[in-house]
């Protein structure tokens, strides 16, 4: 039952007509047009009513608060919501900030795909149509040693779709210790059961031995399993079976062997101590049948599943209905080819962002802090405390979790500012500055800052510092 102050605010609020009627209203039509404000504005009004019916102790909406409401919803539709950011926070692949970023050479072919018509699905020479792998088969047949080829929409996608074609209705031998969860809550049994196969799980969380496998095999197998645990990593009393071994397996009951490889290692990072991911080359001379990777993890590409092995899985996969919405497009594909001719031509570590970032140099780190210190100090003007500290960066992206890249933080902590307040304004206003706060003081690791974003930074947080003092 509504009180009569409810009914008198029900009563006094103004009617749409009236409000397009309204100066403010009447200069975003212009800039737009009136369906989408009337909508706005009904949209507003009617979330009004809601709040005065729904509580008692409401205040009274005045006409310049409903309008600055009206304004405030046009605003956010107007403004995109897909904003670049800058990454302060030392994490290489940070899934929440889109991950690999693209090389010059990448964003150049994924502007040209998308601005002209292109060959995508179209054979030139023959004058014919032709197939969206090939622009990126022949290279990764190159760089991997594999027979053959293709490219879904991400590494999930390409499990669910190598399962179904290849093990639809069969038994999938996987050992208990590689049935991972991935970032959202994606389980290998959960996408399992998803693709039809059945989930045999053999071994113990820490240890699986050959005969694990071998006294699973029966004669509805259809698949032997390896899931390469790039998202966590299991130390001390551990053991599992190798590649190879589980190749040789396979061999003798003439069952075919997939790899989950998850971050996709095309470049050896091995010799520079940092972890001990297996590169794809490795995993294909091993013997797998069938193995994928992501392209915007580790090999530093856009979002894709990367499917490799021999040509005829990787033929009956294309044939696949599944694989049609599963499919890439030509900005996508663009985007992969020109980072595939990175590492093709050698020139991956000085072109590819991720790569670069990952082996920057301690003397690099240590040059860019010190400028970027430097750029902030002169800003900050003694608002705050600033010096520079050891850390770590970290690759992210469910990749490499034991690695820990030695670095140089620029620690912050302002005089007058509480320290999440600070962080705030850095992160909410644009440019969106996004860092890390550690023992009540904010932290920027250089290693994911590009130069030329240390002028915005410096002069941001003297801007912020300069209103706190006020």
């Amino acid at each position: 039952m509504l009180n009569d102050k409810q009914k008198e605010a029900l009563r006094n609020l103004p009617a749409v007509h009236f409000l397009l009627q309204q100066p403010d209203l009447i200069e975003l039509i212009e800039a737009s047009y009136f369906e989408l404000i009337s909508d706005i504005t009904s949209k507003v009004i009617e979330q009004e009513r809601k709040r005065i019916i729904e509580s008692e102790s409401f205040s009274e909406p005045t006409l310049n608060a409903i309008l600055y409401k009206i304004k405030e919803h046009y605003e956010k539709l107007a403004t995109p919501h897909l904003r670049s950011v800058i990454n302060g926070t030392g994490v290489v692949l940070h899934t929440n900030l889109g991950r690999a970023k693209l090389s010059k050479e990448a964003i150049k072919a994924v502007q040209q795909a998308a601005a002209e018509f292109s060959n995508l699905e179209y054979r030139i020479n023959e004058g014919t149509r032709g197939s969206r792998y090939d622009h990126v088969e022949n290279l990764l047949i190159q760089l991997t040693g594999a027979e053959a080829a293709m490219v879904v929409n991400n590494n999930a996608a390409a499990v669910i779709l190598i399962l179904k074609e290849m093990a639809l209705g069969k038994e999938v031998i996987v050992s208990r210790g590689q049935l991972v969860e991935i970032g959202g809550s994606f389980r290998v049994s959960e996408i399992m059961y998803q693709s039809g196969a059945k989930l045999v799980e053999v071994g113990t969380t820490n240890k699986t031995h050959p005969f694990d496998y071998e006294r699973a095999v029966t004669e509805n197998t259809g698949l032997l399993m390896k899931v390469h645990t790039s998202n966590f990593k299991t130390i001390g009393f551990t053991k599992e079976v190798c590649l190879k071994t589980l190749v040789d397996i396979g061999k003798e009951h003439n069952i075919p062997v997939y790899e989950d490889l998850g971050s996709g290692v095309l470049y050896d990072l091995k010799p520079y101590g940092i972890g001990e991911e297996p590169t794809v080359q490795e995993t294909v001379a091993a013997g797998a049948d069938i193995i994928s990777f992501s392209g915007d993890k580790l090999l530093g590409g856009p979002q894709t599943g990367i499917i490799v092995g021999k040509k005829k899985w990787i033929d009956r996969l294309k044939k696949n209905q599944l694989t049609r919405a599963l499919r890439v497009d030509k900005m996508t594909l663009a985007a992969l080819e020109a980072t595939l001719r990175h590492y093709l031509f050698n020139e991956a570590t000085e072109k590819i962002p991720t790569l670069n970032m990952i082996l920057m140099s301690n003397e690099e780190i240590e040059r860019k802090s010190k400028q970027l210190f430097q750029m902030i100090r002169e800003e900050m003007t003694g608002a705050g405390e600033l010096t520079l500290i050891d850390g770590f960066s970290e690759v992210g992206g469910g990749s490499l979790p034991d690695v820990k890249l030695p670095t140089k933080l620029v620690s912050i902590r302002p005089n007058q500012l509480p320290i999440h307040r600070f962080e705030k304004q850095l992160r909410i206003t644009s440019p969106h500055v996004i860092g890390r706060i550690t023992e009540n003081q904010f932290l920027l690791d250089v290693r994911t800052i590009e130069e030329n974003e240390f002028a915005v930074i410096a002069g941001k947080i003297g801007s912020i510092m300069k209103q706190s003092n006020h």
